[in-house]
Formats: structure tokens, sequence, C-alpha cells
């Protein structure tokens, strides 16, 4: 459990002409300090984590673990949060982008990802964007965030689990079979290229969610190969697009996750992959995250996700 409280007080919702993301040259309401950007990365003012992670001393972290008077236990909050902004045009989005802009800002996630994951201390890092007020976004600005966690996220863990537990049984990556299985089955698929497969999964707990899978095992953006890049730009906005157009003229809200794993022996089983998740259920409607979902974590779908899957297919 993080507690950041200075976030409290971070800006919520300025006017236009006095956002933090828009280039202003003379540095006194932006964060970017330059007449103009395509896209530019710094250091969350206003962080959940923060300082360096290197900091805390082992003996500090088997502390947190086994405390010796068996009571609560707080620590830091060491790691790094960085804000990527994708456009200086203030009022577009990620699905605007031209493929060429798309790629520079894969190149520079890919970029920040290498070396958040060679700082000692870190242990998961963590790309996302959340779009749309529905989700809670206070700044307009097309912009994501990238975290470097100083533990593995209960998420990640997870997953890591599911998957260690799936190759012991049946010799396999987990993610891999899965992708296998809903190439196989198709009914769920929106699209599929040379080197990235977008589908609709089985047990999707949104009303609207996509995975997006590199077609080999690969564990991060760092281990792609330049067409593979490429590639994952044209599928990413590809599927951006269709979202945009399913309640047409309202965008889709939604949150972008970038799941990577790091080359270590803990996270040998991951694979990377995107999820893109939006709490729209229909044109006028939200998902609301109420008893069942909240507060026992088993999700119920008011839609079937082949006829999700139908439908974007539809709005190719």
């Amino acid at each position: 459990m993080i507690i950041a409280a200075l976030r409290q007080d971070r800006t919520y919702k300025p006017p236009a002409d006095q956002c933090p993301l828009c280039p202003g040259p003379t540095g006194l309401i932006s964060e970017v300090p330059a007449p103009d950007y395509d896209v530019v990365v710094f250091e969350n003012r206003f962080p959940s984590l923060s300082g360096d992670a290197r900091s805390t001393p082992a003996s500090n972290a088997a502390s947190i673990l086994a405390p010796a008077d068996g009571g609560f236990v707080s620590a830091p909050g060491h790691g790094r949060c960085e804000v990527i902004c994708f456009s200086s045009e203030h009022s577009g989005s990620f699905a605007d982008l031209e493929p060429a802009h798309a790629r520079l800002v894969v190149d520079a996630w890919r970029h920040r990802t290498a070396a958040l994951m060679a700082e000692p201390g870190i242990e998961q890092v963590f790309c996302f964007e959340n779009r749309g007020e529905e989700i809670g976004v206070t700044l307009t600005h097309p912009h994501g965030q990238i975290y470097g966690y100083p533990f593995l996220t209960p998420r990640i863990t997870a997953m890591l689990g599911q998957a260690r537990e799936h190759r012991m049984r049946y010799g396999g990556n987990l993610f891999a079979d899965l992708l296998a299985r809903e190439v196989a089955d198709g009914s769920r698929v929106v699209a599929r290229t040379e080197h990235f497969t977008a589908f609709v999964p089985f047990a999707a707990r949104w009303p609207v969610e996509v995975h997006l899978y590199p077609n080999r095992l690969v564990r991060s953006l760092v281990d792609l190969e330049e067409v593979e890049l490429d590639g994952f730009a044209q599928l990413y906005l590809d599927v951006l697009g269709r979202f945009d157009r399913m309640y047409a003229p309202t965008p889709l809200p939604y949150i972008s996750a970038l799941h990577q794993f790091a080359a270590t022996e803990a996270q040998a089983d991951g694979y990377f992959h995107v999820e893109l998740m939006s709490v729209r259920r229909s044109a006028t409607q939200l998902k609301y995250l109420a008893g069942s979902e909240s507060a026992m974590g088993a999700f119920i779908s008011d839609v079937m996700p082949e006829s999700v899957a139908q439908r974007l297919r539809e709005l190719g």
C-alpha cells in the first residue's frame, strides 16, 4: 500500500492556457520549458514513489518482511514516477498521432524501461496511460506515466505465480498458450498482423477489454526488434482508433497498461503484453466496481467478450 499524501494538492483540471504539460518557454507555468516538443519525459512533481531505491538498506527490507515486534511496519516509498507527454498538442490523443510519431512514443517507453530496469532497487517498470475523466484523469493533455516500483506489484506477482504453476503442470508458457488458444479459436481476435495480435480475452473483466501480444515471446519492449516495434505502434494505433469509433463522437475512456518483465529468475515466466480496458459499457453507461468487484475482487460482466470483439472488428 503506497501512501502519498502530498498528491492531494496536485494540479487539478487547469484551464487550457495554464496546462503544465503544454510547452512553455518561460517555465513559469509549464513543466516543459521549451517552445515546442515532439515527445517529452520528466520526473513527476507529485510522485507516488520518489527518491533513490538504493538508499533503502537490505536490513530494513528484511525487517519489513518480518518485523521484530510483530506490529505494523512502514518504510520509505522509494522508486521513480515519470510523466511522458505524447505530443505538444493540448487537445489531441494518442489515437491522433501519425505512425512515425507513435513509434517515437514507443521508443521513449523502451528507452525509459531499459534505463529504469538497470537501476538498483527497481523491480518492475510500468508504463501506462489513463484517458478520460471517467477514469479519473485531471490533466487532459495527452500523456501517460512510467513507474519504477521497488517491489513486484500484487497483480504481477499473481500473474507470475499462475504462470509458474502452469509451466510446472503443463510445461509451456501460460501467456504463449493463452495467445495460441485465442488465435486458434478466432472468435475474440480483433486484429492480427505478422508480429502482433489483438484480442478480447476469454475471461474479460471490463466491458471493453483488449489485449495486445507480440507473436513471439519477449519479456519487455527492450527485447523487441525494430520491425516488431513498428508493428506494435501500428496495431496499437489501430486498436485505439477502433476504441474512439465505438461510441463516436464521444471518445472511449480507457486505461492502457504495459505489462513488462525483467530478465530475472523471479520473472522468467513473464510475457510482454498490453492490456487496454474501459469502464464504459454502453454509450451512456459506466461499469462501476461495486460490492462484488471492490470487496471480493470477483468481476461480473454485462457483455459477452465475443460480441465486443465482433463490434471492434467491424470498426476496423
